[in-house]
């Protein structure tokens, strides 16, 4: 009985102890802050480009026969008029002689009809001979005169042909490779070009743009017309295989007149100055297109998130609540994304620390370092 009473006194003495308080909620974590300005940024867009000399001529032989002389090396520097290869000319030498005497003989015939005529003329005015044989000595000299002409014109053509044998440049710039060799036979029909010859002082640069990008690309830009938009264009660059960028400006001056039926493509074109020649036809590279924003929002990369395709940023509301809220971005310039909407100018937004965040969490804002804090005001 004593023990009965014992163990009831304990559990009233227990229930009647205070209890022990539940561990604390933790701290809400101080994250930097910044508010959304607007400012004028710069997106760049890249496009691979092909490179191409404004002249690229093929070389080829207009008559056949064995060359003779190569009077340049591949890789060299020649000029408008200078001679690049040399055809054996002695059947071509020979052609324009037997053409010159076939134009002596022609011109022979046409002075023995011409004394016919002489000759007939007075004895058909005497009436000595009729009529009909000065009309057929008169017919006779009209067929020397045209056998003239013939010959004048195989002449012609045969000094064309010894023309050919001497092969020049027909525009300056850079030769290419040698196909063939000294004593190699040449003709007009030969698949492959004796070389090809680039004037490469200025390049064209070729780029295509998807459908898409060319609807933008006449959206974004001023003017009514194409020939508008290239007229106000800006400046372009050009980056070169090894990604380094070409120390001169470009600019488009080209707009195909169609989109590629295989590609859903349509080209244009750049021109950069070489004057220096470092480009060369052949070289590749990208195109950077430049696209000035004004009054852009402008969002550092870093306080972004990407979820399910799309982009995310803690806002800071009423009570340092935090949301998270989709933007839309239009481009990107360095560490920094350029946003259409989603935000607005004033909004608050946390700048790291955010993959710890949740929808509706507390925090105590800092305000960012003033380099931080402005986030844009180029």
């Amino acid at each position: 009985m004593k023990s009965l009473i014992l163990a009831i006194l304990a559990i009233s003495l227990y229930s009647c102890s205070p209890k022990p308080q539940a561990g604390g909620a933790p701290p809400a974590p101080s994250l930097p802050v910044a508010t959304i300005v607007t400012g004028t940024d710069t997106t760049y867009q890249e496009y691979p480009a092909s490179i191409e000399g404004t002249v690229n001529v093929e070389v080829r032989p207009q008559v056949s026969g064995a060359l003779d002389k190569v009077f340049v090396d591949e890789g060299s520097f020649v000029s408008a008029g200078q001679p690049l290869f040399k055809i054996n000319e002695q059947p071509y030498r020979a052609a324009l002689n037997n053409a010159l005497a076939s134009q002596h003989a022609a011109e022979a015939t046409a002075a023995n009809a011409q004394l016919e005529i002489d000759k007939l003329t007075p004895l058909v005015q005497n009436k000595v001979v009729s009529e009909y044989q000065l009309k057929t000595a008169k017919a006779a000299y009209d067929v020397a005169k045209a056998n003239i002409e013939q010959a004048k014109a195989n002449v012609n053509t045969a000094q064309i042909n010894l023309g050919y044998t001497l092969i020049k440049a027909p525009v300056s710039g850079y030769i290419g490779r040698l196909i063939k060799k000294q004593g190699s036979l040449v003709a007009p029909a030969d698949v492959d070009a004796l070389t090809q010859l680039s004037d490469v002082h200025d390049v064209h640069v070729y780029f295509s743009l998807s459908e898409k990008d060319f609807v933008a690309f006449k959206e974004q830009y001023p003017g009514e017309t194409l020939k508008d938009k290239l007229s106000k264009l800006p400046t372009v660059s050009l980056l070169l295989a090894d990604n380094t960028a070409y120390g001169k400006q470009g600019k488009v001056d080209m707009i195909d007149g169609q989109f590629d039926k295989n590609t859903g493509a349509i080209t244009l074109r750049a021109s950069f100055a070489n004057p220096q020649g470092l480009i060369r036809s052949g070289n590749t590279g990208k195109v950077r297109l430049s696209l000035q924003h004004k009054d852009a929002l402008i969002v550092p990369e870093s306080a972004t998130v990407d979820m399910q395709d799309k982009v995310f940023v803690f806002t800071v509301g009423d009570s340092s609540k935090v949301k998270k809220q989709a933007i839309t971005i239009i481009g990107k310039n360095g560490d920094n994304y350029l946003v259409k909407d989603g935000v607005k100018v004033g909004d608050q937004i946390v700048l790291s620390g955010i993959d710890h965040l949740q929808e509706g969490m507390v925090i105590h804002p800092q305000k960012a370092p003033e380099k931080t804090a402005a986030i844009a005001k180029n």
